[in-house]
C-alpha cells in the first residue's frame, strides 16, 4: 500500500531555513512546510527524524501497558500507596509521546516547531516531578524519612517543574513580546547567542534531575551505617544513574555526528542514542521504584508520612496546569502571527532555500 503512495522528498541542510538545522546533520531534512499528512507519511521513510520518532513512540505503548497493569492488578482506588507509582507511570507515558509528536509535526512550520518543542519541554518537566513523587514515597533513605528535607521535597520539586519549563521555553525563543512577538518569528536565543541557549536548556533539564536525585545519591553513594536502606534495589538505581549521565553526555556533546558530519544523518546520531539511553534509563528507574515500593512497603506505611491526593495526583495536576499556562504564554505571540506567517511561508513551498534565523 505504501508503495502506491508518493512519500515526501528530503532536503539537505542548505535547502531548509536555519531554524530547522541540527548540529552536524547534513541531509535527510523534511520540507519546512510539510502538511500533517506529509509528517505522518515521513514516519515510513528514512529521514533524519524517523528514528527519533519511533524510539519514543514505541516505548510509549510499553509504559502505557505497565500503567494499565498497575491499574488492573492493584487496588489503586483504595490503596493510596500506589498513587505515586501511578503519577510516575503516567509521566512515563506522556514524555515519550510528547517527544514523538514534536519530532513528527515540527516541520509543519516555524511556529509549529517552536510550539511542539514547548510541549516536549513541559512533558520532560512533568516526568521529573513524577520521579520526585515516587522518590519521596518509596526511595528516600530511612534516616531521611520525616526530616525537614522530606517535608519540603515535593513542593520544591513542583517549583522546579514550573521554573524549568519556563527556562527551557526561554532557551528557545527568549521572552514573549520582548524578544519575539507577532511581527518577528526568530529563534532568538539560538541565533543571537546559541551557546547560551544550549546551556540554558541543559540547565533546565539537569536542575530538576539533580535535585530529584538528592535522596538517591545520598542513599547509594554517601550514606553509611544504620538507616541507609542498603538493599538489592540499589543495583538497579546504579544502572539508571549511569544511563542518565550517558543520556546527558549525548545531548550535550552531539557525538558521534560532530566527529564526522553527514555520516550519521539517518542512523546513529546523538539524538537517537539520547532517546534510546533515556528510555532504557527510565525502564531501570521504573524497575527500581517498583522493587523499592514492594520491599519497603511495611516499614514505610508505619514510619513515612501518609500519601494523599495533595502530594501525588494533586501536585502533578497543579504543576501540569502551571506548565500549560507557561507554554501558552510562550506560544501566544506565535499563534497571533499565524495569518502573517502562513502568507510568508507559502513562498517556501516552491523555494525552500532560506538563510538566517527568520523566514524570508
Amino acid at each position: 500500500m505504501l508503495s502506491l503512495i508518493k512519500l515526501p522528498r528530503v532536503f539537505t541542510i542548505n535547502q531548509v531555513p536555519k531554524v530547522f538545522h541540527e548540529d552536524s546533520i547534513i541531509s535527510g531534512y523534511r520540507h519546512p512546510r510539510s502538511s500533517a499528512i506529509d509528517c505522518i507519511l515521513s514516519l515510513f521513510q528514512l529521514t533524519n527524524e524517523t528514528l527519533n520518532i519511533w524510539t519514543h513512540f514505541l516505548p510509549t505503548w510499553y509504559f502505557l501497558w505497565k500503567l494499565l497493569m498497575v491499574v488492573l492488578m492493584r487496588d489503586v482506588w483504595r490503596d493510596s500507596f500506589t498513587w505515586p507509582l501511578l503519577v510516575f507511570l503516567m509521566s512515563c507515558c506522556v514524555y515519550p509521546l510528547a517527544s514523538s509528536c514534536a519530532h513528527t509535526f515540527s516541520t509543519m512550520s516555524t511556529r509549529a516547531r517552536h510550539i511542539c518543542f514547548f510541549f516536549d519541554y513541559g512533558a520532560l518537566s512533568l516526568y521529573s516531578l513524577g520521579s520526585a513523587i515516587t522518590y519521596s514515597a518509596y526511595v528516600i533513605p530511612d534516616k531521611w524519612v520525616n526530616s525537614s528535607f522530606h517535608q519540603y521535597y515535593i513542593p520544591i520539586a513542583m517549583v522546579n517543574t514550573v521554573i524549568c519549563t519556563a527556562l527551557a521555553c526561554y532557551s528557545r525563543l527568549g521572552l514573549p513580546y520582548i524578544q519575539y512577538n507577532h511581527d518577528i518569528i526568530k529563534r532568538y536565543q539560538e541565533c543571537q547567542s546559541p551557546k547560551l541557549g544550549k546551556f540554558l536548556r541543559i540547565l533546565a533539564f539537569a536542575l530538576p534531575y539533580l535535585f530529584d536525585n538528592i535522596p538517591l545519591f545520598y542513599r547509594i553513594f554517601l550514606c553509611v551505617g544504620e538507616g541507609c536502606t542498603d538493599n538489592d534495589t540499589n543495583a538497579l538505581h546504579h544502572t539508571h544513574i549511569a544511563l542518565a549521565f550517558l543520556t546527558a553526555f549525548l545531548f550535550a556533546t552531539h557525538l558521534p555526528e560532530r566527529l564526522a558530519p553527514g555520516s550519521f544523518d539517518y542512523i546513529g546520531h546523538s539524538h537517537q542514542l539520547f532517546h534510546v539511553c533515556g528510555i532504557m534509563g527510565t525502564h531501570f528507574q521504573m524497575e527500581a521504584i517498583e522493587q523499592d515500593m514492594v520491599t519497603r512497603r511495611p516499614w514505610l506505611l508505619t514510619h513515612s508520612p501518609p500519601i494523599t491526593f495533595a502530594n501525588t495526583l494533586g501536585a502533578a495536576l497543579l504543576s501540569v496546569g502551571l506548565s500549560l499556562g507557561i507554554i501558552f504564554l510562550f506560544s501566544l505571540p506565535l499563534l497571533w502571527s499565524a495569518t502573517r506567517g502562513e502568507h510568508m511561508e507559502k513562498n517556501t513551498q516552491s523555494r525552500p532555500i532560506a538563510k538566517g534565523c527568520q523566514w524570508h
